[in-house]
Parts: structure tokens; sequence; C-alpha cells
């Protein structure tokens, strides 16, 4: 019940994002395109979250997507809108300067 518990508020194991980028994860960072403009992961996509729910179809399903905003709000927004819409593998990687670390 504990695990449960904690799995509900996040406080669970944490997901090694480096981990999941080695896998080919997909970097969607869903800030405005001024703000994806002002610095951005090397390689990610840039769908602003207005505008997530009809650009779906170009994200790949059955690849784990790491979701990126500038303080970690509309990327929990954006997890949750993909795992609604039958993603297997979404983690909010929150800010997308904290995702720089595991850049390669």
């Amino acid at each position: 019940m504990l695990g449960t518990l904690k799995k509900l508020f996040g406080m669970g194991p944490k997901v090694d994002l480096g981990e999941v980028m080695g896998r080919g994860a997909i970097i969607l960072d869903v800030r405005t395109p001024g703000e994806y403009a002002g610095g951005h992961i090397k390689g990610s996509i840039n769908i602003p979250l207005q505008s997530l729910q009809s650009q779906l179809s170009k994200l790949k399903k059955d690849k784990p997507v790491i979701t990126c905003c500038a303080s970690g709000m509309r990327s929990s927004s954006a997890k949750s809108m993909l795992q609604s819409a039958g993603f297997a593998e979404v983690h909010n990687g929150g800010s997308w300067f904290n995702l720089k670390r595991y850049e390669k």
C-alpha cells in the first residue's frame, strides 16, 4: 500500500532519464517557438502545448517520450495528454535546461 501511495504522489523510484534518452527517446519540448528558439535540447521536437493534441500524429507511440518545458508544469500536462492518447512510455523531464546534462 505504501508503494502505491508513493507512486500516486510521484514519490516512487525516479526514472533514469539519461538511460531513457540512450534508448532513443523523443524529447518533446512543449514551450512556445520563441522560447524554443532561445535554447533547446539538440534533436528535440518543438510542439507547443496548445498545439499538441492536433499534432500527436507527428510522434511515434512505440518510442519513449520525455516531455520538457521551462519549469515542468506544461510538460506535466503534455505527459498526461500523451498517456491519455495511448503513448506507452512517457516521462516528465521537467525543465529543458535540466535535461541538457544528458545531451550528447
